[in-house]
């Protein structure tokens, strides 16, 4: 069951892209009367963004073998003339030979990219803006209406260690690098709605080349992050009965005095590891696509095996597309690392926020390490009692506060 629900929330973002651009099948066009060209209707339709049935356009590319000669009345050299040449570029069915450079070379024209930038320009943006906004917005209530979450009981003096050097080292080395992937994308993406506007076009040029200098280069901190924190606390985040108990009274959050009990990871800290863990992973998959353009395709073989499964079929998405231009490739890859990256930026908003001025005691625990033992008594009781078991101490005795 549960592989099956993932199945269907992958199919479901993986089509976000993919339901902006497609519309229904619209009926097909009397050209009768144009001789099979296009129609005042076709054309109405396609600039209302609207799907038409262009295959009388796409298949006219010219019949060598029935052509007149070029030097006889309607001849055209090669049996195709100019617009038959153009149309033959366009739907990718042109006899393109390249010196150099592989299948993306010999594309020379790709309507895809302008769906591609108009829904970059549009929803992706947007949305995107929407989301981070909104995030920041409910945030901002939610402390005005329930204040900073105190340390309820009276503080002991003593502290516990709760993370280690190196895990200090993992967590820093993945959060300072997202915050800077994450302003570098937004500079990009907002540039020339925002920044140009601002700043004007040459400190943008500058700013423009900085971030994406330190995107490329930067992510490599940010994966290395990841897999260490993967490795160091993915025996901690595996979900247990108590994180039902945590879920059921909102972890305490919402009303004071209330603390479930709770190990090294309450599920609140679980679920932002593993929005961490998953989407951090897709954003780096789609983050090498583009290191590397061209060279590690991805999207044909996801939709042939959401296919396979008939989810897309069964949300009346219809069958996903399996044959992918190289640059198709490219632009999902754009539009996927930057949804998935709008998603965990909303995500890690909200853990800076209870990290740092939404949680009394809470930053100690990745800044020095050391947490006020009346902290984790009342955030993470089992745990501290393991850890007292563990040292052969009894409750109420651990390192004095220096």
């Amino acid at each position: 069951m549960t592989r099956i629900l993932m199945t269907l929330l992958v199919s479901l973002f993986l089509t976000v892209p993919l339901a902006a651009q497609e519309v229904a099948d619209a009926p097909q066009s009397d050209r009768s009367a144009t001789g099979g060209a296009q129609t005042l209707d076709d054309i109405l339709a396609r600039q209302r963004g609207e799907k038409i049935d262009d295959s009388f356009r796409s298949g006219a590319t010219g019949d060598p073998d029935s052509a007149a000669g070029a030097a006889n009345q309607l001849g055209t050299l090669g049996g195709a003339s100019d617009s038959e040449v153009w149309r033959a570029l366009r739907y990718g069915k042109g006899d393109v030979t390249v010196s150099t450079g592989g299948p993306e070379a010999r594309v020379l024209i790709q309507d895809g990219g302008m769906k591609w930038l108009q829904f970059r320009k549009g929803p992706l943006a947007q949305y995107g803006a929407y989301l981070l906004g909104g995030t920041i917005v409910l945030l901002a209530l939610f402390f005005l209406l329930r204040g900073r979450i105190r340390i309820d009981g009276e503080k002991t003096g003593r502290t516990v260690t709760r993370f280690r050097a190196i895990e200090r080292f993992g967590h820093w080395l993945m959060a300072g690098s997202f915050v800077a992937l994450g302003i570098t994308g937004l500079i990009t993406l907002f540039g020339r709605k925002v920044l140009i506007p601002a700043f004007g076009h040459e400190m943008f040029s500058t700013m423009a080349i900085a971030s994406k200098w330190v995107h490329n280069n930067i992510s490599w901190a940010f994966m290395i992050g990841l897999v260490m924190a993967f490795f160091m606390w993915v025996m901690h985040n595996i979900p247990n009965k108590t994180d039902l108990k945590w879920i059921a009274v909102g972890g305490g959050i919402f009303k004071k005095g209330v603390h479930p009990p709770a190990k090294k990871f309450n599920a609140g800290q679980k679920m932002i590891f593993w929005s961490v863990i998953l989407f951090g992973a897709s954003i780096s998959v789609t983050g090498l696509s583009l290191l590397f353009p061209f060279e590690l395709p991805m999207f044909a073989k996801t939709f042939a095996i959401l296919n396979q499964t008939g989810l897309p079929q069964a949300l009346g998405f219809g069958d996903l597309p399996v044959m992918l231009a190289p640059h198709e490739e490219m632009q999902l890859a754009t539009l996927w690392h930057s949804i998935m990256a709008f998603v965990l930026m909303a995500i890690i908003i909200a853990h800076i926020y209870i990290g740092s001025v939404g949680m009394e005691g809470a930053y100690d625990a990745m800044g020095s390490g050391e947490v006020e033992e009346q902290w984790a008594r009342e955030h993470h009781s089992l745990w501290l009692e393991e850890v007292h078991k563990a040292e052969g101490q009894t409750d109420g005795k651990a390192t004095p506060a220096e």
